[in-house]
């Protein structure tokens, strides 16, 4: 059995027991969340969402992803900027997966 939940903008294609590393949430680690925002449950699609789904997942960590470098540069201009960001995460462990 698979989801697909919305989170943070993005969606996920989840199954029990895979971890997913999502943009940031609220919670401590080891604390259980519930993602309402279901738009497909096996077989059947939402419109928007799946009516009564919802996917509970532990938090395992809150973390930093990897630096990724942003670099402007325009030729014979003598421009150069040099920029990092580091994204925070949250890596969960999805639990159940509960529909219809």
């Amino acid at each position: 059995m698979y989801a697909v939940i919305k989170t943070g903008g993005k969606q996920y294609k989840v199954t029990t027991g895979d971890v997913v590393k999502i943009e940031k949430i609220a919670g401590e680690e080891g604390n259980e969340v519930i993602f309402n925002e279901v738009l497909a449950l096996d077989d059947v699609i939402g419109t928007p969402l799946v009516n009564g789904a919802s996917v509970k997942a532990k938090v395992l960590k809150q973390a930093k992803d990897a630096k990724v470098i942003i670099f402007k540069k325009k030729r014979r201009q003598n421009y150069r900027r040099k920029n990092g960001h580091r994204q925070q995460i949250t890596l969960v462990k999805i639990t159940d997966i509960c529909g219809k």
